[in-house]
């Protein structure tokens, strides 16, 4: 299985800030939201990050026994112009410009369909291998990411329009599971948070 982890608290999201990739550290909130993760992990043999520093010290506060391996893949959005702003600055318009077209960059940044374009081969590939961990029902893979990388896991293994995204909610430090089903994928548990 997939054991999906949205990084913990950085100090840009107790700001109430738009952040893709900008790095900034975890809080010590965030720091403790990932180890409360840890009773939650069993199983977990191997665990992938992006390369932002709150996806790498949130894996090495949940999972401290384990090396995490960067894949760029599961970098965040690149929210363009919008990057560091307050979230409740921006406007109907600019809500509408993000929400309404999955393949629009974002700010000029990236697009949802960009996010989904570079996390879905990964996923296609796990799925292939019968002898990746994805299949393995005792040995676990774990991913530490962010918010669209997550969602865009979530909607490959429900195999919906990208832009269900919206339809979706995860939290700082939350942990979503997704397993094999078939030919396909499946999602076990959202947005569990310890």
């Amino acid at each position: 299985m997939i054991y999906l982890i949205r990084h913990g608290q950085s100090e840009s999201n107790a700001a109430g800030l738009l952040v893709g990739r900008s790095n900034p550290a975890l809080t010590e909130l965030g720091r403790e939201q990932a180890r409360r993760l840890r009773p939650l992990l069993d199983g977990v043999v191997e665990v992938w990050v992006s390369p932002l520093s709150r996806a790498f010290e949130t894996a090495r506060e949940a999972l401290p026994h384990l090396e995490p391996t960067v894949v760029d893949d599961l970098i965040e959005v690149d929210y363009g112009s919008l990057e560091g702003r307050p979230m409740a600055t921006l406007t109907e318009d600019e809500w509408q410009d993000i929400e309404g077209d999955h393949a629009s960059p974002i700010g000029g940044g990236e697009s949802l369909a960009d996010v989904d374009a570079r996390v879905h081969p990964l996923l296609r590939t796990l799925l292939a291998d019968r002898s990746s961990l994805l299949h393995d029902p005792e040995r676990h893979l774990a991913i530490v990411s962010h918010v669209s990388p997550i969602k865009s896991v979530l909607t490959w293994a429900m195999d919906v329009p990208g832009r269900a995204v919206w339809h979706m909610r995860i939290d700082n430090c939350s942990l979503s599971v997704v397993g094999p089903r078939r030919n396909g994928a499946t999602v076990i548990r959202t947005n569990l948070v310890p």
